[in-house]
């Protein structure tokens, strides 16, 4: 029976009343709540994206190689004990209809259904092996590594941008690196290179990116003004699961490095991103912005100077939170796509590393799509602008 509960509580049979018959306490309530949830739902909805410019991946690995290619690493590594047995780089051969076919599938297919326009294309990571036999190990599978790349951008110019791997080795200095970074971008047109902070695998046995150690690589990058992309490769610690736990702690690891250290005092132009979407960086932001004020360190947004995170998260969720935690001019688009997680997400229907689903529902103008789709990137990698020039392609 109408009445029988305090009309002024909400009670049972107030849903059934128009708001104008309200006693004025359930009148005001009622309409405050649905003025919260009025707001809740504009906040949460993104307005239809109109961006229709460049889309840049910055975070594209060669993980669909030929087997050629994967047939020479083998050949190496079984000679590890017989370095005389060891395949010389010159040893390669493939041929360009391998090249194409090796991407054209895959990167090239899911480019075109996704709507991206071009990505910066590295050996695959988890590949590189630093770890693996000696310097000189390392060192010539870089030089195929890279050549490799060179091929699929020399071939395909306007999909893709060489990033080099570095010759990395577990106890040597990083300047042995500098003569491979030095051909590729001054030789090969490379626009940038891939750090790995932990060289070991999995047991940290070099000093940190802050350290004196590791100047000579950065001396050389500001040099030719090249960004580092600071990941890591396979693990060889049984702990760290290569892809869910040693990529994550290494983006994490190098920006706690970078809070505690002067790096960027002794190099304001050098740029590195931390990929992953900086791993548990932003989920802990309040974390490293508490420890740098505990450290008297300067603020986060002095850091932010000099290192971007990229969109290789995997959730809607994930996203908002980066781009809502994280300054948006320092969020690089990417996917790592044919990479760490191929799968389809069952509660959407889409590919996990659909990233550029996420950041077309994110509820952020476009002038913030467009930076994060191509304007960071081009700042971040001055040298890109140029090299897509040189192949007809308008940044």
């Amino acid at each position: 029976m109408i009445g029988a509960a305090d009309p002024g509580t909400g009670g049972p049979d107030a849903g059934a009343r128009c708001a104008c018959c309200l006693p004025r306490r359930g009148f005001m309530g009622r309409l405050a709540g649905l003025g919260a949830a009025a707001m809740t739902a504009g906040a949460a909805r993104a307005e239809p994206s109109r961006y229709t410019g460049l889309v840049i991946d910055c975070h594209g690995h060669y993980t669909t190689e030929p087997a050629a290619l994967l047939d020479w690493r083998k050949r190496q590594i079984g000679a590890l004990n017989d370095p005389g047995q060891s395949p010389a780089p010159s040893d390669l051969r493939v041929s360009d209809d391998a090249v194409r076919a090796s991407v054209s599938g895959r990167q090239l297919k899911l480019q075109s259904e996704r709507g991206i326009s071009l990505a910066l294309f590295s050996p695959r990571a988890g590949g590189m092996g630093h770890h693996i036999g000696t310097a000189r190990t390392s060192l010539d599978w870089s030089i195929v590594s890279n050549d490799m790349i060179h091929r699929v951008t020399s071939l395909m110019p306007r999909n893709f941008v060489g990033v080099c791997q570095l010759p990395q080795s577990p106890g040597v200095s990083p300047k042995a690196c500098v003569p491979e970074l030095e051909r590729c971008v001054r030789e090969l047109g490379f626009v940038g290179c891939n750090v790995n902070p932990d060289p070991s695998g999995g047991y940290w046995t070099d000093p940190p990116l802050s350290d004196r150690f590791w100047y000579p690589l950065w001396e050389k990058m500001v040099e030719l003004d090249v960004p580092g992309m600071v990941h890591v490769s396979a693990s060889a610690n049984p702990n760290f699961h290569a892809t869910g736990a040693h990529y994550i702690n290494g983006d994490t690891t190098a920006f706690m490095q970078f809070v505690t250290s002067d790096l960027f005092k002794d190099f304001p132009t050098l740029r590195l991103i931390i990929p992953h979407g900086g791993g548990a960086v932003p989920y802990h932001w309040g974390r490293y912005r508490g420890l740098a004020q505990d450290s008297k360190r300067p603020p986060l947004s002095e850091l932010m100077r000099n290192v971007f995170f990229d969109t290789c998260v995997y959730h809607q969720p994930g996203i908002d939170l980066l781009l809502k935690v994280v300054p948006r001019e320092n969020v690089l688009f990417a996917s790592e796509m044919v990479g760490a997680v191929n799968g389809i997400d069952p509660e959407t229907g889409h590919a996990y590393d659909d990233t550029k689903r996420y950041v077309e529902a994110a509820a952020i103008p476009d002038a913030d799509r467009a930076k994060i789709y191509a304007g960071n990137a081009l700042r971040a990698y001055p040298r890109l602008a140029e090299r897509l020039r040189s192949v007809g392609v308008t940044p």
